[in-house]
């Protein structure tokens, strides 16, 4: 069965036909680092890590791009106001990234480029667009794309220039000829560090967000690629940006099909730093196991909204558990995927129609129920396989189940310690439900004037 991927772009589902016969490449919009990565960040790795190892086992050669933006306003600020310099706090948040990712068993990208590393090549793409008349100098000193100029903007929001001027604000004083108009060279300021000031044909400066996307795929993946991916929020005006600057200079399509990854909610609010509504990705694994947290991401569909609460990751706790168990009482044979048998067929045609996780995970539910029944360890050993094309199932049963019946000494102490900081900073829902949490783990709290003791029930 051809696998089909729903495209942003055409807003239905498409075959995927690569353009060179067996292979795949595809570019993932990356994280800016300047803080820890947070709960959303680990949906769209997740998402995008199913995708490459689905493909992995369909016979594709992949090659997944995934950025990291390492100069940006929020980096500069941060870095000044934590008195380090701009590498010193990117190095040590790529570092903390791939600690999270790790635990999260998610696959390193072939390639991991950093956007500092390709300035040239912004510079040379810039450089192409103002020789075609898609760009022109402000009198600050920036360079800007010039939105009109470029026929095909909107294709990818699905809304007319009129439609996006109207939401715009009116245009300040900036240089632009249209507030639609994007800057695609800022001009360096007096205050900012020395470091992220770069020579170049348009005065000393640095680039912006969208250009550096636009310079690493094209760099790395050619002019034309097969999947270009990213969360939802960067559908526009990040992607459509990147069409407009890659597109504008090679009269060629960017990429195929592009795929956007939904949110992950609090109380169906987009979790975002922004609104200061975020989890960060080691916070929780202070409280559920890694495999646990890529489960609560895997069993729903990549481009739903996924409602993130403590209830639907006991939930998803609970339900990983029965299939370890299943896998626990009856030891699985070593044994390759037989893509013939019918579950492992129905989880194929799972996968195949737009990377269908729920309905795959479904079937192993299935299996285990099977294997429950039947004390089948060729079953059991199929489990566990197609557990392994989705990232899950691959620790032995009885660690799974005795981590998850018998937290340690360290997690617990960390946990009082995450209470007593949210006692602090006056945040009792917090509180409470780090104390829940405990007790349904069986630890009883002690607070007295000396600290708080615990015990288990």
């Amino acid at each position: 069965m051809t696998i089909r991927i729903y495209s942003t772009l055409s807003r239905a589902l498409e075959n995927l036909t690569p353009l060179t016969p067996g292979q795949v490449r595809m570019y993932v919009c990356g994280m800016t680092v300047y803080d820890l990565c947070h709960l959303g960040h680990a949906r769209s790795m997740v998402a995008f890590d199913v995708v490459q190892r689905w493909l992995k086992h369909s016979g594709y050669q992949v090659t997944y791009v995934r950025n990291v933006t390492d100069i940006d306003d929020k980096i500069i600020r941060r870095a000044t106001d934590n008195g380090e310099t701009i590498r010193s706090l990117t190095d040590r948040m790529i570092q903390a990234l791939h600690q999270d990712a790790d635990a999260l068993g998610i696959e390193r990208p072939t390639l991991e480029p950093r956007a500092t590393d390709f300035v040239p090549h912004m510079l040379k793409l810039i450089g192409q667009l103002e020789d075609k008349g898609l760009a022109y100098r402000a009198p600050s000193g920036d360079v800007n794309y010039a939105v009109r100029k470029f026929g095909g903007y909107g294709k990818l929001s699905g809304k007319s220039l009129d439609e996006l001027h109207a939401g715009e604000r009116v245009a300040v004083l900036d240089g632009k000829d249209d507030p639609l108009d994007f800057v695609l060279w800022k001009s360096a300021k007096p205050e900012e560090p020395q470091e992220v000031k770069w020579d170049s044909p348009f005065g000393p400066g640095r680039p912006g967000w969208h250009i550096e996307c636009s310079a690493m795929a094209c760099e790395l993946l050619g002019q034309s690629f097969d999947i270009h991916g990213g969360g939802a929020d960067l559908q526009f005006p990040h992607h459509e940006n990147e069409i407009a600057q890659s597109e504008g200079a090679s009269g060629q399509t960017m990429a195929s099909i592009w795929m956007h990854n939904g949110f992950i909610n609090v109380d169906n609010v987009k979790m975002s730093k922004s609104l200061d509504n975020f989890f960060t990705i080691r916070d929780v694994l202070k409280l559920y196991a890694p495999e646990v947290v890529r489960f609560f991401v895997v069993r729903s569909h990549y481009r739903s909204a996924l409602n993130f609460s403590d209830a639907h990751l006991d939930d998803a706790r609970s339900s990983l558990k029965r299939l370890y168990t299943a896998l626990h009482a009856v030891p699985p044979s070593d044994v390759a995927i037989d893509w013939s048998n019918a579950y492992a067929l129905r989880f194929k045609a799972a996968m195949d129609e737009d990377f269908g996780t729920p309905e795959a995970v479904a079937v192993l539910f299935e299996l285990a129920a099977e294997i429950n029944r039947t004390q089948s360890s060729q079953l059991s050993g199929l489990l566990k396989a197609l557990g392994g094309v989705l990232g899950l199932l691959q620790s032995l049963p009885q660690d799974f189940l005795q981590a998850g019946s018998a937290v340690d000494e360290t997690e617990i102490q960390a946990m009082i310690e995450a209470r007593a900081q949210a006692k602090a900073a006056k945040n009792f829902a917090e509180a409470d439900r780090i104390r829940k949490a405990l007790s349904d783990m069986g630890v009883v709290l002690k607070d007295s004037a000396h600290g708080t003791q615990w015990e288990r029930a």
